[in-house]
């Protein structure tokens, strides 16, 4: 098939209905390649490269779907859920989780490595939102949609290696972060339960994907996004 120039294999894939597991993208804000979960096998290439930051070429041939990929989503998946604390059923995402999805799709039932049950925190100071860092996979949506989209910039990420986590402001409480505009996309953007709207039940967290496409495309048309 043809692609424009600068295509990535991921949007390649998907305008002929190829499906690439993915988590760390979302339509409409930068990739950064980060989940690893759209690996793929490139003839030639000795590495599995993410379709998701790697620009289609010239005679390029692809495959998406092999045993080699479907073994490294697996683990991924699993490693995921071995070094957080996602106990699904007592998640306000429940029923509506992206990683819950991707175990299913991979066929990933239990984890064969070690639970690690770190201990981390759950910040509820802000007056409307939470965000529960035993569920965050690190995915950064947050951090792009607030900085890309919304333009505050309250996300960030801090820290390296196992201790690594995101922060508001300057590592502050999010409820003491002035920059934040109470507009909840993060929440709209999280993949699993981490970030949430204060007060929703388990199996209750509703996302509005289609209100980020809106705002995506009135930015780039230079509408009015507020």
């Amino acid at each position: 098939m043809a692609v424009e120039a600068g295509t990535t294999l991921l949007k390649a894939a998907q305008a002929v209905g190829i499906a690439i597991p993915v988590l760390c993208h979302l339509e409409g804000v930068s990739d950064v390649g980060a989940c690893r979960l759209c690996l793929v096998e490139i003839q030639g290439s000795s590495k599995l490269l993410p379709a998701c930051v790697t620009e289609a070429t010239e005679g390029m041939v692809i495959q998406t779907q092999t045993p080699t990929l479907q073994q490294h989503r697996r683990l991924i998946v699993e490693l995921l859920f071995a070094e957080g604390n996602h106990v699904c059923a007592v998640c306000v995402a429940n029923g509506n989780c992206e990683l819950q999805d991707l175990a299913i799709a991979v066929g990933m039932d239990h984890s064969r490595f070690p639970y690690r049950f770190p201990h981390r925190a759950v910040d509820i100071s802000h007056p409307q939102f939470g965000i529960d860092h035993n569920r965050c996979v690190l995915c950064t949506r947050c951090v792009r949609v607030c900085d890309e989209i919304e333009g505050a910039h309250v996300w960030d990420v801090a820290q390296r290696g196992e201790h690594t986590r995101v922060i508001t402001g300057l590592d502050q409480p999010w409820g003491d972060v002035e920059a934040c505009t109470r507009c909840g996309k993060c929440v709209d953007a999280c993949p699993t339960g981490a970030i949430f709207r204060k007060g929703t039940t388990v199996a209750e967290l509703a996302r509005d994907r289609s209100r980020l496409e809106f705002l995506v495309n009135a930015r780039e048309k230079r509408e009015w996004t507020r």
